[in-house]
């Protein structure tokens, strides 16, 4: 059954392209798949949350090397928020395609539906072999996406991209590997989160050494200084954004990150060896120094890109955190950034088609407008900035108290003041938008934007994402009940606090 999800989007792609001169076909695959991807994964769910992990082994090349799935709590949050936003982003691709009358429309769906398929492995992935070779399908299969417009500037991002990708994949990751395997003798994920699977007379020095290859070569985690690829991408169409940013692509790099963490080198040794609160201390830079420079730009999708940049080290902070509240917040993160991020590239893509603006300064009065876009933009960032009820303070809710548990007032003081600059790039988006002066040719425009057919095929999903974020916010002990799972006996005393909630 493991191997049947990931499969399933590469069927759905084959479809696509044989559809691809039957537009209605061609897009109705799309969306089976995604559907279909996804009640695979609430089937394998039951048998996971009830403690159990699924694991198979389908071919081994060496011995502690072999290509395994494997299903725990960490790969079932991944899996599920990556295949349910797929359905929505299924629809929303056909208002986004149509109504640029985007070229290449089959490839780009084919595409699309082939990076879920090698999201859905890298989160099954039982080992470090079966991990690394989803991650780079994920980067070869998403190429054509971020250079879909074929022109110089999609040419030279599309570049970018695949040259950050790879050379950290095969400089660092292989090399991290290589390593790894020496001083383990295999390359198997551990069942648990706090023993890992080095020796007790693992060289100090090689686990540090392999620990930062695994650091940096997971670029898609977008960790300053290999993150410029990130923004460069955004030349590729919005919903290519939005998978990129929400869907598969930076979440492979932060999943791939928090699983090396906490299944290869374990929370003990992570804590023994100091690494866990230098992980902390490094991507505090990335948080704090990414919100500054989106300060700076009046590109929503420029704005939003290094947004991303922030969010994703959050994850990453609350697993280096080292205790069950931070872990917590980190890995509920990838469920409410992605449903938080795709609504707003969502948004920022509706505002394109319909409208053509994409710079913040020349929104006024949209809001009026579009008030279902604009609602949904300004709901997703209340999520961003962590305001309750929205999924946002959730995650950064339990990473506060992660950072008091260990009693770290700096990185305490890194969440409060990236907090701030949070709302101050994306609270100035929503009062031009409502309140700001509509530009001299817009002037005395009233009519909505969001009546045609083509854009309720967007304004919809990015409505029922911004109200997910918002269910999330409320009722989050479902994906607490699901990271409790990776290891009972770490977060014993968390889900005993948060079972009253």
């Amino acid at each position: 059954m493991l191997i049947l999800t990931a499969i399933i989007p590469m069927v759905a792609a084959l479809l696509v392209m044989i559809s691809g001169k039957r537009p209605n076909i061609r897009e109705g695959w799309s969306v089976v798949g995604a559907v279909l991807t996804f009640a695979s994964v609430v089937n394998l769910a039951p048998a996971v949350l009830n403690g159990e992990t699924l694991r198979y082994t389908y071919a081994e090349i060496l011995p502690g090397i072999a290509l395994t799935l494997k299903l725990d709590g960490l790969g079932l949050i991944f899996a599920g928020t990556s295949s349910f936003l797929w359905i929505l982003a299924a629809f929303y691709c056909v208002g986004y395609m149509r109504g640029l009358d985007e070229h290449a429309q089959t490839r780009f769906y084919v595409c699309y539906a082939a990076a879920v398929g090698a999201a859905m492995g890298a989160a099954f992935a039982g080992n470090l072999f079966t991990l690394y070779l989803f991650y780079e399908i994920v980067s070869i299969v998403t190429y054509p996406l971020v250079m879909h417009h074929q022109d110089e500037e999609g040419y030279e991002g599309g570049k970018k991209y695949i040259i950050y990708l790879f050379f950290t994949s095969k400089a660092f990751l292989l090399t991290g590997m290589v390593l790894v395997y020496l001083m383990a003798g295999t390359l198997e994920f551990a069942d648990g989160i706090t023993g890992g699977i080095f020796p007790a007379d693992a060289g100090t020095l090689l686990v540090i050494v392999s620990f930062l290859l695994f650091l940096f070569g997971f670029a898609k985690s977008g960790i300053m200084p290999f993150h410029n690829w990130l923004p460069s991408a955004m030349v590729a169409p919005t919903p290519v954004s939005a998978l990129l940013h929400a869907v598969v692509v930076v979440k492979v790099g932060v999943f791939s990150t928090a699983r090396v963490m906490l299944s290869v080198y374990g929370v003990n040794l992570l804590s023994s060896s100091g690494l866990g609160i230098f992980t902390a201390y490094f991507v505090s830079f990335t948080i704090l120094g990414a919100s500054v420079i989106a300060l700076t730009k009046t590109n929503l999708k420029a704005r939003l890109a290094y947004s991303t940049v922030s969010q994703l080290s959050y994850i990453i902070l609350g697993v280096a955190l080292l205790t069950p509240t931070g872990v917590t917040g980190g890995l509920v993160h990838i469920t409410n950034h992605a449903f938080s991020k795709i609504t707003l590239f969502f948004c920022a893509g509706a505002i394109f088609v319909v409208s053509g603006k994409s710079d913040i300064r020349e929104m006024g009065g949209l809001g009026r407008r579009m008030p279902w876009t604009m609602g949904a933009f300004a709901l997703a960032s209340l999520s961003m900035i962590g305001v309750p009820p929205v999924s946002g303070f959730v995650s950064k809710w339990y990473l506060a108290l992660g950072t008091m548990e260990i009693h770290n007032w700096i990185l305490l003081t890194v969440l409060l003041v990236s907090s701030l600059l949070n709302a101050g790039y994306f609270v100035p988006v929503v009062i031009q938008a409502f309140f700001g002066k509509p530009l001299p040719e817009d002037e005395g425009q009233t009519e909505s934007l969001e009546q045609t057919p083509l854009a309720r095929f967007m304004v919809v999903p990015l409505t029922i994402t911004a109200i997910f974020s918002v269910l999330f916010g409320l009722y989050p002990n479902l994906f607490f009940k699901i990271i409790s799972v990776l290891d009972t006996g770490f977060f014993t005393g968390f889900m005993n606090v948060t079972a009253g909630l």
